[in-house]
């Protein structure tokens, strides 16, 4: 008989993951720790615990305005290499520990300002290899591969987007852009995206959380967007009992993959409840669903917590568990040998185990 599906049986499943912050899933303690050592004061609290619960309860106000802000201390605690690389190591190592065979987790290397952007990204890349390295001497291979975002607001797309290219083969797989959709289209700058294109380098675009169907219709035709970093708003173009909308036909009959991350959309008020998110539905019509945590320390999820969240509400089977897991390692930005191995190595023979 297959196991039941369990917050344990959940957690043993193989997960992969394609929307991850790294400025936005530190450990509470290492917070503070880093904090002390770079002299930051601004800290709401002292004491892992409350310091946690704090960016929960500050990143659960309905307000993503609000959610943001919480990043201020991040961020301000990583403006050191060695910073930047302890906590991608203790990332790789978390998501490791939680059953994430495969992750690809993102941050925008401009927001480090004390440091060059090639300081940056080489911290990240050390951070993941040391922590993947120590995951699989104790038995929790993991693959973590890195994101670089532009921030939409800024002007340093083009940076970004040469460290991505320069980057490509030792750790870097993809590029996004993040901030605020409203305002500052992802074409504003086409230089940056005619570097990728001359690369052939993969994005993913973060369009249809705060914007609608205009926002994720110029992710895809402005900037070649090949998954949608939420995308949860193409669900304003799929009604119960009406024909899809022509975005939502375009992006199911297309199978752009959707990162969506149903605890960050709640926290962030794009929907009342998780009852009421559409990430069921739009799983049911067909479309390229995935499970993300978007950002484990303000969200106060994990991978396994996201899934037994949403399989429970929604009353998931195993069938729709591992469908979701392998969708996002068919979308993942690996290439085709990887991502072979760990579909029959790794994530089938793992959900066979469960299944059996």
């Amino acid at each position: 008989m297959p196991a039941d599906i369990t917050a344990e049986t959940l957690a043993r499943a193989p997960k992969v993951l394609l929307h991850d912050h790294l400025d936005g899933g530190l450990r509470p303690g290492t917070v503070l720790e880093l904090a002390e050592e770079a002299g930051y004061r601004d800290l709401p609290a002292d004491e892992p615990e409350a310091l946690g619960r704090w960016f929960r309860e500050a990143a659960d106000s309905g307000s993503l305005v609000r959610y943001l802000e919480t990043f201020a201390h991040t961020v301000a605690v990583m403006q050191r290499p060695e910073a930047v690389q302890r906590v991608a190591r203790e990332c790789a190592l978390d998501l490791a520990a939680d059953g994430v065979v495969y992750a690809e987790v993102r941050m925008a290397p401009e927001l480090l300002t004390a440091m060059p952007l090639e300081a940056a990204v080489e911290a990240m890349l050390d951070g993941y290899a040391q922590g993947a390295h120590e995951a699989a001497a104790a038995g929790r291979p993991i693959v973590v591969g890195t994101l670089l975002c532009a921030m939409r607001q800024a002007d340093r797309w083009v940076e970004v987007a040469r460290q991505v290219v320069r980057h490509l083969d030792v750790g870097v797989v993809g590029f996004d852009l993040a901030g605020p959709e409203d305002g500052f289209p992802p074409d504003r700058i086409p230089e940056a995206i005619a570097v990728l294109d001359r690369a052939g380098a993969h994005r993913t675009v973060h369009a249809g959380e705060a914007a609608g169907i205009p926002s994720i219709l110029a992710a895809l035709d402005g900037a070649g967007a090949e998954r949608l970093g939420h995308g949860v708003r193409i669900a304003d173009e799929v009604q119960p009992d009406g024909p899809l909308g022509p975005v939502a036909q375009r992006v199911r009959d297309e199978q752009v993959v959707l990162e969506v991350a149903p605890s960050s959309n709640v926290q962030t008020g794009a929907y009342p409840s998780l009852a009421a998110h559409p990430v069921d539905r739009l799983h049911r019509a067909g479309f390229a669903v995935t499970l993300n945590t978007d950002n484990r320390l303000m969200s106060g999820v994990s991978a396994s917590s996201e899934l037994t969240a949403v399989a429970g509400t929604f009353g998931w089977t195993w069938d729709d568990v591992q469908t979701v897991a392998e969708r996002a390692l068919a979308a993942a930005f690996v290439d085709d040998t990887e991502r072979a191995r760990l579909l029959a190595d790794v994530v089938r023979p793992g959900y066979a185990a469960l299944r059996a």
